[in-house]
């Protein structure tokens, strides 16, 4: 197969397809992570029958189009379809009339075709309790995919009706790691230096996409202006049609995402309604979980504090770079990126971003560390408290282990060894202090640095217990 890592996603699909039974599977993730490339290499692109809903489509358009694609693939005698139901009744006419063999129906986008009022779980209800289970073939292997992570989580796997256990696999495709880029840099014919790879990755994570729009004759700098400054960049508008793709309404999501994009640490749920002006209530909590959901936010709860004091926290590494440089629109320079590559703004961004990098890569980070057997809690940290002499005291990565030991992870980016000076040692050393004396003392805590190029051994090089660097990210 012509794909890069999905190993783990690739042996649920072929421990499924082995099975003697009928499969029900829902692949999803975020809008251009790949999960449509996944499936088709993994079937060659040979379905019983195989279909993508339409984006912003009513039913009726819905239906047409199911119908057209019931007629790609055979099924000739096809009445126009009123209704889901009916819809899914011609989709099993269909299977029982092809050939003997495993029947490997594809649906894409199933999210897109729950319009308004539309029945669209009913109708798929029936199709799988009443009719596919109900083959003596044992043949169905149906395959549901979506960007809408959110309307998965919510129709499928806590359907309360027909459908309620009836999932046999669910397969979660998250963006490539630093490694699996690199890997996809050389099959695209990308010269890129790892630091460079690093840099793209603040910019598109670990999105295949975004990756395949890089021009090998150009270099990075110059691949960011055209996908980005340029006047017809193909990225340039890409903000409105990736929320808009995952949520219905994306207006509260985008208004959180802003709100998250303006404090590094991230914000309470008070903190959110503070800045948003949106209302409190069962709405904003949906609107937080879809976007923890769709791996745009990450939530976190600091040890011996209540699920009240999680702090949400902006990990989508594209919507940082959108807000950091294109929200306000100020930007005309075609040749933005080239020309600020040493601007203020520009370290300042990459310094978030690295850290961003950092927290996706926390398997790595313990492997580096000869940690990765032990359990350990992941979290964000900042201090309690008025007192104007810890006020504002973070860490943006704690590694708390089951050996009652700390991690203090500090994350710095620079093209150069990172040096620490007598400013930064104090810093140091008064956060490790101050974390211990909040944490009852009843932790080893230990300072470790997470590098682009590892710490200059200079005088105050001393305060660091461990290191992490960039190649270390690099190792799967």
């Amino acid at each position: 197969m012509n794909l890069i890592g999905r190993t783990e996603e690739i042996k649920s699909l072929e421990w499924a397809l082995e099975k003697d039974e009928p499969q029900f599977i829902a692949v999803y993730g975020r809008r251009r992570v790949g999960k449509t490339f996944l499936i088709r290499e993994m079937f060659h692109d040979q379905f019983t029958f195989s279909h993508t809903g339409l984006r912003n489509a009513d039913m009726k358009s819905q239906l047409a189009a199911f119908k057209a694609s019931l007629i790609q693939h055979g099924h000739v005698k096809c009445p126009v379809l009123r209704n889901w139901c009916e819809a899914f009744y011609e989709l099993f006419r269909h299977i029982s009339m092809s050939p003997p063999g495993r029947k490997v129906i594809f649906i894409d986008e199933l999210p897109w075709m729950d319009t308004r009022r539309s029945d669209l779980i009913t109708g798929l209800e029936g199709f799988w309790n009443g009719r596919a289970t109900a083959r003596r073939e044992k043949d169905v292997f149906l395959i549901v995919c979506g960007s809408a992570s959110s309307w998965i989580v919510k129709k499928l796997f806590r359907n309360c009706g027909g459908l309620y256990g009836r999932l046999t696999d669910r397969v979660w495709l998250r963006p490539f790691t630093l490694a699996e880029c690199e890997l996809y840099a050389r099959r695209l014919g990308l010269s890129m230096t790892r630091q460079e790879i690093c840099e793209a990755y603040m910019i598109f994570g670990g999105i295949p996409y975004y990756w395949s729009l890089l021009r090998p004759d150009l270099s990075l700098a110059q691949n960011i202006d055209a996908l980005f400054f340029a006047e017809r960049g193909k990225l340039r508008d890409e903000f409105g049609y990736l929320y808009a793709s995952l949520f219905r309404n994306a207006e509260p999501h985008i208004k959180i995402v802003e709100a998250l994009a303006k404090r590094k640490c991230g914000l309470t749920r008070e903190e959110i309604i503070a800045e948003t002006g949106l209302q409190n209530g069962g709405n904003f909590k949906t609107w937080l979980e879809e976007l923890v959901q769709c791996d745009f936010v990450r939530k976190y709860v600091q040890p011996g504090r209540k699920n009240r004091g999680a702090l949400f926290q902006l990990m989508d590494a594209y919507t940082l770079f959108y807000y950091t440089f294109l929200a306000d629109g100020r930007i005309s320079d075609e040749h933005y990126w080239t020309n600020s590559l040493d601007s203020h703004r520009m370290s300042a961004w990459r310094g978030l971003a690295f850290e961003r990098v950092c927290l996706q890569h926390v398997r790595q980070i313990k492997n580096a560390l000869g940690i990765s057997g032990i359990l350990t809690h992941e979290y964000s940290w900042r201090a309690t408290g008025d007192d104007p002499e810890t006020r504002g005291a973070q860490v943006d990565l704690v590694l708390d282990r089951a050996d009652r030991t700390v991690n203090l992870c500090e994350m710095k980016y620079s093209a150069e060894p990172y040096e620490i000076d007598k400013d930064e040692d104090e810093k140091l050393r008064n956060r490790r202090a101050l974390f211990s004396r909040e944490s009852g003392g009843r932790r080893n805590c230990r300072t470790t640095m997470i590098t682009a190029n590892g710490v200059k051994r200079s005088k105050y090089w001393g305060v660091v217990q461990s290191e992490v660097t960039l190649d270390d990210l690099f190792k799967e």
